[in-house]
């Protein structure tokens, strides 16, 4: 078995195929996770599994579902589909959930994402760590499979009784289907499974849809299939002016996110998607709860208290998102990498729900998206600029030191509000970085004090 401490990460298992992610390791994970289960769910019998476009999926899957048969659970092995599918079957299923993905990764990775019943987030905290420990005692042959080994069930990939039909359905019960208007969509799906999902779920809406890289193909031929980086948004931005389109959506690999490109081409940040749709929760459900991460813009709590809302503010990460959904009741959580939450979602992040409520927002503005987005775009943000140092903590309160007559707290990593402006600087979990974000009023400042956080790090 592979070394599960290069792969297991804080919020799922990652690493490339096969140096570091194989069938064996796989079969391992499967145990513990099967382990996990039925410690963690006495009464749950079922596990449903389902894998992106990435060509190792069918030998992984197999080798994770023989592992968690072993236990005595039996498989529900829903095929391909996106990560939010796989919450959806969770859900609505109320069983723990498996899916084989390496989201934004290149072609080289796979991994696992976990959830319990009800679509419930697995983390380091939540049982990653114990399945971890269980993958590893099986290795070394001291985990007993059940008595009665579990069953295999393949769950129709098509039709009225696949999960990916029930999935549309349940998807375009998010908006008034009748009040959309003919808006003209071009959706970039990068070869990943966002070919497979936004087809379905734009059947008989009243979108005239374009998809670009449509394909299911794990070598992704095209470009990466993570919209966050500006060079994988080039071909939509082009298409976007080509045909005149409203709206340009540009998702992950395994579709649960989702970016967007309005109707100048121009990129819009996961913040100001997040403003809008929390604009649009408050509208439908008065004084909901709304949370979002300590890295978004300011016009997210800004646009909730405007909306007679409650706003939270989270740590970065889905499980301390959903963790305080799940304590509040809170409508809506965003992040702004661009991973949306909702509480009708069984909290759960979802790429193509947030496209549709998008959308149902411009169908009911009348305008464009750049116009409905003027309100909410108050300030400019440097972007997540990541520095290589050998001491992240040392740095840190090196920064922390110089910058302590501000306004400082320590929720995740380093935020500094000096009011007009403010930044946040955390550790990578993964890797000897820094990341740094900062918001201030125009460009010119933001450029201007990325320039004197970054002279403090390196102390020039």
């Amino acid at each position: 078995m592979k070394d599960l401490d290069a792969i297991v990460k804080a919020y799922d298992i990652r690493g490339l195929y096969p140096e570091q992610l194989d069938a064996s390791t796989c079969e391992a994970l499967g145990v513990g996770f099967g382990a996990y289960i039925r410690g963690a769910e006495p009464d749950t019998t079922s596990v449903a599994i389902a894998r992106d476009m990435r060509p190792s999926g069918p030998e992984l899957v197999a080798a994770f579902a023989a592992g968690v048969m072993s236990q005595g659970l039996n498989v529900l092995d829903i095929g391909m589909g996106s990560t939010d599918m796989i919450y959806f079957a969770s859900g609505s299923l109320d069983v723990p959930g498996a899916m084989f993905t390496a989201s934004h990764n290149p072609a080289g990775y796979n991994g696992i994402k976990l959830c319990r019943s009800g679509a419930a987030p697995i983390g380091e905290d939540s049982g990653l760590a114990d399945i971890k420990r269980v993958a590893t005692e099986w290795s070394q042959g001291s985990v007993a499979n059940a008595d009665t080994p579990g069953t295999l069930t393949n769950v129709p990939e098509s039709g009225p009784d696949s999960m990916l039909e029930k999935f549309a359905v349940h998807v375009r019960n998010f908006v008034d289907v009748s009040a959309l208007r003919p808006l003209k969509v071009v959706a970039d799906t990068a070869n990943g499974m966002g070919g497979l999902v936004v087809p379905k779920i734009f059947e008989g809406l009243p979108f005239d849809l374009e998809v670009m890289y449509p394909e299911l193909d794990g070598t992704f031929p095209n470009h990466e299939a993570n919209p966050i980086q500006p060079e994988n948004l080039v071909d939509l931005q082009a298409r976007v002016l080509e045909v005149g389109a409203d709206i340009g959506l540009a998702f992950d690999g395994d579709a649960d996110r989702v970016f967007l490109v309005d109707e100048r081409a121009e990129p819009v940040s996961g913040s100001l998607t997040t403003a809008l749709l929390a604009k649009a929760t408050l509208e439908k459900d008065p004084g909901a709860t709304i949370i979002y991460n300590l890295i978004c813009s300011k016009v997210v709590p800004e646009v909730v208290a405007e909306g007679g809302g409650q706003s939270i503010r989270s740590r970065v990460g889905h499980s301390f998102i959903k963790q305080i959904m799940a304590e509040t009741g809170a409508a809506f959580g965003g992040e702004h990498s661009a991973h949306y939450y909702f509480r009708d979602n069984w909290r759960a992040d979802s790429g193509i729900i947030a496209s549709m409520l998008i959308l149902a927002e411009l169908s009911a503005a009348g305008g464009t998206l750049s116009e409905l987005l003027a309100p909410l775009d108050r300030y400019a943000a440097s972007g997540e600029i990541n520095t290589r140092v050998d001491d992240a903590q040392a740095v840190i309160e090196k920064v922390a030191t110089h910058f302590a007559d501000f306004e400082v707290d320590r929720l995740d990593g380093l935020t500094v509000d000096a009011g007009e402006w403010w930044f946040n600087l955390r550790a990578s979990n993964t890797e000897p970085l820094l990341r740094l974000n900062l918001e201030a009023p125009d460009a010119d400042a933001v450029a201007a004090r990325v320039a004197e956080v970054q002279a403090v790090m390196t102390g020039d």
